[in-house]
């Protein structure tokens, strides 16, 4: 299946989401720390990043714009707490697949990320 990681700053919602993820068989690694993910994802392969729009240092808009400078080819799905127009509209332009509302629901999760990684 996929490499997926996950960027949020609350470790329970990164816990959360590697946990629902990997019941559907894909390798996650979970990170609150934003150097620490962007260095994964430039050692490692990623298929999927799943970055949290507020974050200890930087913004989850600044990690996808770094992400896009290490691979075009990471899709990107957004998660937040505070969704508006202006941030959808911000993170597609960056070229995010997707954004998820958080609370996370895990159905929609699950469908998203399929969806995404062309399943």
């Amino acid at each position: 299946m996929a490499h997926i990681i996950v960027l949020d700053d609350v470790m329970d919602a990164g816990v959360l989401i590697k946990r629902i993820l990997e019941r559907k068989g894909h390798s996650v690694t979970s990170f609150t720390e934003e150097e620490e993910a962007l260095e994964h994802c430039r050692k490692n392969p990623v298929d999927l990043a799943i970055l949290d729009i507020k974050l200890k240092k930087m913004t989850g808009v600044e990690v996808l714009e770094e992400i896009r400078k290490i691979s075009k080819a990471i899709k990107v799905m957004m998660l937040t707490g505070y969704p508006t127009l202006e941030t959808a509209r911000e993170c597609q332009q960056l070229g995010a697949e997707d954004y998820c509302v958080k609370p996370i629901d895990k159905d929609e999760l699950e469908q998203k990320v399929d969806t995404i990684l062309g399943g």
